[in-house]
């Protein structure tokens, strides 16, 4: 072979090469994708449901319209691969009704929610996962939600509301649930629903989406640490949103109060470490360098998500929102070692 032979012979090859790479380049990138560990499925049965109830308003502002091929346009154009889907507030009302004789009981809106997400999950291989919901404040009935959702649907997950009914996570009488869970090592989203009881006056001046929502979520999780549940349950990783409501303000004040609440014996010994270990943290909301330092005093990196709260939130802000944590997850120095972490490898280290 001459020698210009070789030569062309090389530049044929290194032209394939880009030609593959090329070909193969969306795989690749698409590998890499974000994975984002707070979005909603708003299903047709959940929206008539809360219709019937006459409880649309019960968050204070209307449901935002869902549609999948919408949430899949959305995370193809701003680089998300999966999706984790869970159940959108409020709780339709556990009134269970037998099915037929000798069948056991269920709630039907919350089955067939499930049953939706396990749908769309299966219809689109690789890009949603799914988290399902409980027919709370009915103990035995989330029971029984949850095994067939976790064996029979394969759920990635629960979704755990701050509060159905009034019933707050952190009671005793969920201690049945979260052995069920503790035992299959179930990853629990939780989200915060309005408060019980709620004053709906002050919700009118200041929507609880723009307050109650973190005081809710951090209500919650003080509720479980001062009972040691997620201590006594470390199989369950439980994922607090809206980069972590008020608890890295809650935490340190709590430990400081701790010894003069153990004295007034209202609570008891907590601890802190287990617990802590347990909690991982979405970015979904107002994140920035300085909301993820401040977590950062109370988490590990490991420990950190992205999430974006679709649909709530314009497709347009959410792309914009992603590509501004992207830019400083990139620029800051101390925080670009973590940005593959908070983007992709921890959630896909949680979630599979």
């Amino acid at each position: 072979m001459k020698m210009d032979d070789n030569v062309k012979c090389v530049n044929r090859m290194k032209r394939y090469s880009l030609f593959y790479f090329l070909a193969l380049f969306p795989l690749v990138t698409m590998a890499q994708g974000v994975i984002d560990v707070h979005s909603h499925i708003i299903t047709p049965e959940f929206v008539s449901a809360l219709e019937k109830e006459g409880r649309l308003m019960d968050e204070g502002f209307p449901l935002p319209k869902y549609d999948v091929e919408a949430h899949l346009k959305w995370m193809d154009e701003a680089g998300v691969q999966t999706s984790v889907l869970t159940l959108a507030a409020p709780q339709p009302e556990a009134q269970y009704q037998p099915l037929t004789k000798g069948e056991e009981s269920r709630h039907s809106v919350i089955r067939k929610c499930n049953e939706t997400a396990a749908r769309i999950k299966k219809q689109h291989p690789g890009r949603f996962l799914f988290c399902a919901t409980l027919p709370l404040p009915d103990v035995d009935a989330a029971i029984h939600e949850a095994i067939y959702a976790l064996d029979t649907l394969k759920a990635d997950g629960i979704k755990l509301a701050t509060n159905v009914n009034g019933q707050y996570l952190g009671t005793p009488e969920l201690d049945t649930l979260f052995t069920v869970l503790n035992e299959r090592k179930a990853v629990v989203i939780l989200h915060p629903h309005r408060p019980e009881p709620v004053n709906k006056a002050v919700m009118q001046q200041t929507p609880l989406a723009m307050q109650e929502y973190l005081s809710e979520t951090t209500r919650a999780v003080a509720n479980m640490i001062t009972r040691n549940v997620l201590a006594r349950y470390p199989n369950v990783k439980v994922v607090v949103p809206h980069c972590g409501a008020y608890l890295p303000l809650a935490v340190p004040r709590m430990k400081s109060l701790t010894p003069v609440m153990q004295a007034n014996k209202m609570v008891g010994e907590i601890d802190w470490e287990a617990n802590l270990a347990s909690l991982y943290y979405d970015l979904a909301g107002a994140h920035s360098p300085e909301v993820i330092r401040m977590l950062l005093t109370i988490t590990t990196p490991s420990h950190l998500l992205y999430g974006s709260d679709y649909p709530y939130v314009a497709p347009l802000v959410l792309k914009a929102s992603l590509q501004r944590m992207r830019q400083y997850l990139t620029d800051e120095p101390d925080l670009a070692p973590y940005k593959e972490m908070i983007l992709h490898v921890n959630a896909k280290e949680l979630m599979y």
